[in-house]
Parts: structure tokens; C-alpha cells; sequence
């Protein structure tokens, strides 16, 4: 099958007009990382099965996968076009390609997020104050109150002392009952710069009377000083007053509208999903636990903060339209993200007059997936039992290095489908291999790849490792028999409590040159309320 090929041009005008096109970087997270155009999004090679579906709904968008030479572009494109996919190209070149050509490249991962924070700041002189000014008034017992923005478990493994969780999108439902006193100082932080950035002026937008101040750096910050984080921190913001809903609905309705955000109804709704010249995303933007309660049919969830942070992983279509709806929160939590997704330059939409008779589906968000491959399985005892009495069958586990590492099969080996002939070298050779993962449908397209590498019999854990872990057995921790780099997963330099000094100034320096880069790069169109 010949995949056509685009060039530097064809992306370049596509992001300048507004035009629907997927860019998508199809190498590992880490490799992603070091370099790639702002716009281009990670979908790694790997998951392309797993994640198509959900992150490309619409099946003749126009795609180009990169690479930086590897072959993954080509073989990327052949995925998709099996899958469906109508309008496939390979971007000519490769990453080497796009800077020959003049195309700025950025570092880390969530660029467009990253960059927009920065540049609201530039924009609005967003307020912060340093992590000894922060450390004084709370030393001093000052009338003030500290907000993490981040993800509960970010929050959880590291926090400001006496600092609450409330991810982003929730601020402005939650603050007023959290610092109920107006002369109540605010201090919002979150791991760098930009969701506090990005919650800071969140607050201010929305009018509230608080004095709101940004923790500047955040938690790197903080730790930079010389200053003990707290660890293992539980504090949550709490259930709010119908009052003070109904306030911060007026709140939020007015920064969504100052912003262009547009309305729909379900009726709408039912028409984007069939329309098929045009990518839509319909994102349900409360917590997880209130979506599982029950949500809309074809919407995931997706907390509003992360959201705004993340917007690349969850929609990397660039261009396309963008449905949010917070049926339980006054529409808080849509419209807040909505406001910034619109300065983003995204086509955004606030679901309205949605009653909790229409929330009929219940439980978390299903991806949706392709046929998958029919392959010979069994179960979690029979593998065990092999494992302990046959030296000739051996695992291999194909999920996140992270999620190998928290538990995996006693003796398992770890390896990336995307590195799988190389992983193969690393492996004892054995009559059997068991194939496994998280989740457990991509171990079906690895174990597929593998029979065509190897003459021994291959099978599939039915049921993953989370069918292993139901059947009570026993796991191991920690990263043994790594057949593969742990390229899957790029290490922040904010994650975790162990990090190399030199490394999160470096991280800040980077932050602070970004304005400059996407004045060069030239294809946002971002803009500041």
C-alpha cells in the first residue's frame, strides 16, 4: 500500500487557516519530548489501535504521523489506514525535516498548554509571589488559603503545607466557601508555572473578591528554596451551598461569554455525532466520581483542569470542535475551561439545559476500540502454574514502564511494542510466550506482532494483569528484566519527591523562554481575555 507523503507547507497552512488536521508524533512519549513542532501530538506507535478511535472520531480527518527516521511514520500510517483512516500521510523528513525547513521544535510534553500559560502571564502580569513570601504568611499565621490545582494523586504524593486539593476547574465553584472572608488571602500552586498560572487567573476573571495570588514556580519553587513539602496530604474541598452554585454559575457563564464561548443543546449534540465532514470531541468535564454517577451517552470524562492542561492528549485533532458540559456543577466546571480553550483558538461549545434524566449512562468511560485480533488465551491459574513448574514458558508484559514497575507478574519481562524485535534479542528464548498488559486488549496486538518474530507458541492472559491481580496472585515490584528502554514515559522534571536541583531550574528556564519560541513558531493564534 503506498501512504502518501506532506511536507512542511501543507502542516504549516492547515494550522495558519484553522483547518482540521491530526499532526500527530507517533514515537515513544520520551523521544516526543526532546523535540517535535507545538502542535504535534504524541499518539506513540505502540497504542495506535488502543487510542485511534477515541482521540481520531472522525475516520477521513486529515492525519500525518512523524518520526525522526525510525519507520515508525510509515508503519504508523499503514495502522490507521487498516483502520479505517481515509486521508493518511507521512510528514516528508521527519522531525530533521521540519526544522530543515525552518519549523520551530519545543521540548516536553503538553506544549500548547505549557506555552499558553506562559503567554497569559506575559499578557496579564498574572500576580505570584515567591515560596519565601508564601512560607512567611503561613509561618505567621496569616488569614490565607492554599489551593493545589493539580490531580489528586500529584497532590497527594507531594503538597504545599496546610494546601487543599481542588483541581482547577473546580476553583471557582469551591473557593468562595474555602476562604468564605474576602480579605482571606489566596495562594493557588501546582507543580510548575502554568495550571497556577492558569488558576490565578481563573480566580480574577471570574470576579472574585478574594486577593488571589499565584505560588510562583510552584512546588518546584518551593523545594529550590530549601523548604520541606508536605507528603501523603488527604485534604479535599468539600460539597458547596445551592447559593454559592448559582453565584459562581453567574461567575463562570460571564467569563465563558466574554470569551465567545458557544452554546448547545442536545439536539445539536445528536447531530455533530453524525456529521461526518467534522471532528467533534464531547468532553464531560466534572470529577471522575460524579461522571461514573452517571453522564451523557459519547461523552468522556475529562476534569475540566486537566483539560486545559492536557488538551493535546485528549484532542489532538487541531481545529475541530470541542463540546464540554458540566450537567452537576452550574456548568462551572465547563464553562471555566471552555473560556480558556477559547483564547486557545479552539471552536468551543457549553452544553446546556442538560437534566439529570439525561445522564442514562452509568460507570467509567469505554474507549472505543477496533475488532480485535482472535487470538488463543488463558487464564491467570494455568499461567501461574506454568510460571512455577515449566522454565520453557515465559511473560512478557507490554504495559506502561510505570504501571510495570507498581506490580507485575513475578519473573515477566517488560518490553515496547514499538521495540519489539529488539526486545526479542533480550529475552531468553522459550517454547511458550504469555503476553500481557494494562490494558489488556493491547497485549492481543503485541502478542500478533510477536508470532510473526518467533516460531514459539504464543498465548494471551486473559483478562490483562487485572484479571492476574483479581485471581489474588502473587506480583513483584520494582523495574527487573527491562527488555526495552522505558521510553514510554518522559520524566518530569516536577513528578515525584527525588529530583535533581539542576534539573527543575533548567525545567523554569525553559517555561520562561516559551513565549519567545511560539513568537517564532507563528501558528497559535492564542489571545488573552
Amino acid at each position: 500500500m503506498t501512504i502518501q507523503t506532506k511536507n512542511y507547507s501543507f502542516v504549516r497552512n492547515k494550522l495558519l487557516n484553522k483547518e482540521e488536521i491530526a499532526f500527530l508524533d507517533v514515537r515513544e512519549e520520551d523521544p516526543h519530548a526532546q523535540e517535535h513542532p507545538l502542535f504535534a501530538a504524541n499518539l506513540p506507535l505502540s497504542r495506535i489501535e488502543i487510542d485511534a478511535y477515541a482521540k481520531l472520531p472522525k475516520n477521513s480527518v486529515p492525519i500525518v504521523t512523524l518520526d525522526d527516521g525510525e519507520g515508525f511514520a510509515q508503519l504508523a500510517a499503514q495502522r490507521l489506514a487498516n483502520l479505517g483512516f481515509t486521508d493518511v500521510s507521512v510528514f516528508e523528513g521527519g522531525v530533521k525535516g521540519w526544522k530543515a525547513a525552518g519549523g520551530e521544535v519545543f521540548k516536553d510534553v503538553n506544549v500548547p498548554s505549557k506555552s499558553f500559560g506562559e503567554f497569559v502571564e506575559s499578557k496579564r502580569h498574572t500576580p505570584s509571589l515567591s515560596a519565601q513570601e508564601v512560607k512567611q504568611l503561613i509561618d505567621s499565621k496569616e488569614d490565607v488559603v492554599v489551593v493545589d490545582v493539580r490531580r489528586f494523586d500529584e497532590y497527594n504524593t507531594m503538597s504545599i503545607p496546610t494546601g487543599i486539593s481542588v483541581p482547577g476547574a473546580e476553583l471557582v465553584l469551591r473557593l468562595p466557601e474555602l476562604a468564605p472572608n474576602p480579605k482571606t488571602k489566596v495562594i493557588v500552586n501546582c507543580a510548575g508555572r502554568t495550571r497556577s498560572i492558569i488558576g490565578t487567573q481563573s480566580l480574577i476573571n471570574a470576579g472574585i473578591p478574594n486577593k488571589v495570588n499565584a505560588l510562583r514556580n510552584g512546588t518546584i519553587g518551593w523545594t529550590l528554596a530549601g523548604q520541606e513539602l508536605d507528603k501523603g496530604q488527604s485534604r479535599k474541598f468539600h460539597e458547596v451551598s445551592d447559593d454559592t452554585k448559582n453565584e459562581a454559575a453567574i461567575r463562570a457563564r460571564n467569563v465563558a461569554d466574554r470569551a465567545g464561548v458557544k452554546r448547545a443543546r442536545l439536539d445539536d449534540v445528536q447531530a455533530w455525532k453524525a456529521q461526518s465532514e467534522r471532528t467533534t470531541y464531547f468532553f464531560d468535564t466534572r470529577t471522575p466520581e460524579e461522571y461514573e454517577a452517571g453522564h451523557l451517552p459519547g461523552f468522556r470524562s475529562v476534569p475540566g483542569g486537566q483539560l486545559v492542561q492536557e488538551t493535546e492528549m485528549v484532542a489532538p485533532v487541531r481545529g475541530a470542535r470541542v463540546v464540554l458540559v458540566d450537567p452537576s456543577g452550574g456548568g462551572v466546571r465547563a464553562n471555566m475551561p471552555a473560556s480558556w480553550l477559547a483564547q486557545m483558538a479552539w471552536d468551543v461549545y457549553v452544553l446546556d439545559e442538560v437534566h439529570s434524566s439525561n445522564l442514562t449512562e452509568k460507570g467509567p468511560w469505554q474507549s472505543p476500540l477496533p475488532d480485535l485480533p482472535k487470538l488463543e488465551t488463558v487464564d491467570a491459574a494455568t499461567v501461574s502454574n506454568w510460571l512455577k513448574s515449566d522454565s520453557n514458558t515465559i511473560a512478557i508484559d507490554f504495559s506502561t514502564h510505570a504501571n510495570y514497575v507498581k506490580g507485575h507478574i513475578p519473573g515477566s519481562w517488560y518490553a515496547l511494542r514499538s521495540e519489539l524485535a529488539e526486545a526479542m534479542k533480550k529475552i531468553p528464548q522459550a517454547d511458550r510466550y504469555v503476553i500481557t498488559s494494562s490494558p489488556s486488549e493491547l497485549s492481543l496486538f503485541a502478542a500478533q506482532e510477536l508470532q510473526a518474530l518467533s516460531d514459539a507458541e504464543v498465548l494471551v492472559l486473559e483478562g490483562g494483569n487485572t484479571a492476574w491481580t483479581k485471581a489474588g496472585l502473587e506480583i513483584e515490584k520494582g523495574p527487573s528484566h527491562l527488555a526495552s528502554p522505558p521510553l514510554d514515559r518522559y520524566k518530569r522534571p516536577y513528578e515525584g519527591t527525588n529530583v535533581d536541583p539542576a534539573a527543575m531550574q533548567a525545567y523554569l528556564d525553559w517555561e520562561f523562554g516559551l513565549v519567545e519560541q511560539l513568537g517564532k513558531d507563528g501558528t497559535h493564534h492564542f489571545w488573552v481575555l
